[in-house]
């Protein structure tokens, strides 16, 4: 006979989620998920909890990005749920395991006007793998079970599930959690070799790695087909840092040259949206793999795009074993813009001016990050100056909103990333707007014994509105902020600490009195309300 596992509800899911690696649970205190605590505090299970339940998501999320496996969150019924929304909308965006238990008012009254009533799954299956509600305890395992598989297959992303109050709260008795099986996709033979075959033969050829190659294991790999094939890679999202900034195919300053004059660009695990001008690379072919074929591009003309798990995709075309190209020319050319790019950042990052400058701000960073510092990105202006200037030295070690774009996950991100990683910097940087979306919870690092840096950047103004309002209308609307507020002194009456910098010489000082404190820091530093980060619009 089986093994069985008995108990309530809470204990029931909670043995199965523990079967796919979850150690640790994210939620802010609800009656209807009580039976989830009670699970948790009888084993030892590690319970951390937040001031707004978009935090408790991404920090779940954090988890799932850092270590490649399930996060959990535990939100209470209904504004529990649909405070979470954004939270599980990123997630799915940025194609992460997370799961969300949610609590819900009971079934056997349902439509009689419970405390918090409210169908919460219609409103999350757009924006989850696998979405339902449990209508008997002793399914509870096998629907976290399957909810969990949904989660990892590629295409990853989020699910969902609801625990009515009755059913959460009773006993039963299931089968026990076995190990997970998770299904790889193969991808088309054929596609692998004319992909490869591309690659290889093109005269300037470029590849475009994405936050799937990190989020499918698959880092090992890039580099063994990128040096293979001899093909320049850049990165984005948490791709960065999968070539570290020294090996010699990795670019990140000429990419401009690159794409403009390539004739094959070949983008790996991240989709041509926005960010990569829509998959439009002039007279270039492009080559799309992707982990799944939901990911295809279906706006754009693809010579070829292999759909199915990147690891053996990328070993495929490391093995290739046709007539090859020499790149040494391409290489080269893009070697030399790199390292202007690199002389007029270092001028930029070294910048002595007050009003200071953002990019000064990253000249100073970069001189305190450790190698495996966790740098996470929550904002628009000021965030779009630390995809410059930052250079990753390893990967898994850059988190950002992703293309959904929403702020207010940085607060979050550092909770997961100071839970996965006790003993390394862990760094937020948020602009003054994203500060306004979750710094209370700051109050949850400090009371929970989770040390980070924050540095805000302060320019008084929502960046990204302002200047392009002045520049189309010659006025501007809902673009202002307090000039020089002090968040520090906000993150200090939580319980923190931190301070105010005015002057360019102090940015250093301050970061190294930040990352030495052993408490949650904040440095506000005051930058110049008139420095835009450079951009056209993605808006279209």
């Amino acid at each position: 006979m089986a093994e069985a596992i008995e108990g309530h509800g809470g204990e029931l899911a909670l043995a199965a989620a523990r079967a796919f690696g979850v150690n640790e649970m994210f939620t802010l205190s609800g009656g209807h998920v009580f039976p989830l605590y009670d699970a948790a505090h009888k084993i030892g299970f590690p319970i951390y909890d937040v001031r707004h339940e978009q935090t408790a998501v991404f920090a779940a999320e954090a988890v799932a990005k850092l270590q490649r496996r399930p996060g959990l969150a535990v939100l209470t019924a209904g504004p529990g749920v649909t405070n979470g929304i954004s939270g599980l909308t990123s997630a799915f965006f940025n194609a992460s395991p997370v799961l969300v238990l949610g609590g819900r008012a009971p079934q056997f009254r349902w439509g009689s006007g419970s405390l918090q009533e409210f169908d919460h799954v219609p409103l999350v299956a757009p924006i989850t793998k696998y979405a339902g509600t449990v209508t008997d305890t002793d399914a509870i395992p096998g629907e976290v079970r399957a909810a969990l598989t949904a989660a990892l297959t590629a295409h990853r992303g989020p699910a969902f599930l609801d625990l009515p109050l009755e059913i959460v709260f009773s006993t039963g008795e299931a089968a026990a959690p076995g190990e997970p099986a998770v299904p790889v996709l193969e991808a088309d033979p054929d596609e692998v070799s004319r992909a490869a075959t591309l690659l290889a033969s093109a005269e300037r050829p470029v590849i475009i790695a994405g936050s799937d190659v990190w989020g499918g294991d698959a880092i090992a790999e890039l580099r063994a087909a990128a040096e293979a094939l001899q093909v320049p890679v850049f990165t984005n999202g948490m791709g960065r840092g999968a070539l570290p900034p020294s090996h010699p195919l990795a670019f990140a300053k000429a990419r401009r040259p690159a794409l403009n004059e390539a004739d094959v660009v070949c983008v790996i695990g991240t989709p041509l949206d926005f960010r990569l001008g829509f998959g439009e690379f002039g007279a270039a072919q492009v080559v799309h793999i992707v982990d799944a074929p939901s990911q295809r591009a279906s706006h754009v003309e693809t010579a070829v795009s292999p759909a199915g798990d990147l690891r053996r995709i990328l070993t495929a075309l490391a093995e290739h074993s046709g007539d090859r190209a020499d790149h040494a020319e391409w290489i080269q050319g893009l070697r030399t813009a790199e390292d202007a790019g690199k002389a007029r950042d270092a001028e930029a990052m070294a910048a002595e001016t007050d009003l200071i400058k953002p990019a000064r701000i990253y000249g100073e960073l970069r001189k305190v990050l450790a190698p495996d510092a966790v740098t996470i990105g929550d904002g628009g202006d000021f965030v779009s100056y630390a995809g410059r200037y930052l250079e990753p030295a390893q990967p898994g070690t850059w988190l950002d909103p992703g293309p959904y774009g929403c702020l207010g996950t940085g607060m979050g991100y550092a909770m997961g990333a100071r839970v996965t990683y006790p003993d390394r910097q862990i760094c937020v940087l948020m602009g003054d707007g994203a500060a306004g979306f979750s710094l209370m919870d700051a109050e949850s690092l400090v009371r929970q014994g989770l040390p980070v840096v924050m540095v805000v950047g302060n320019n008084g103004i929502w960046g990204l509105e302002k200047h392009p309002m002045q520049a189309m209308y010659g006025y501007d609307v809902a673009a202002d902020l307090q000039p020089g507020l002090r968040y520090d002194d906000v993150v200090k009456a939580l319980g923190g600490a931190g301070e105010t910098v005015e002057k360019a010489a102090e940015i250093g000082p301050a970061l190294e009195r930040a990352f030495a404190a052993g408490v949650p820091y904040l440095v506000n530093v005051l930058t110049d309300p008139g420095d835009a980060y450079p951009r056209s619009s993605n808006l279209a």
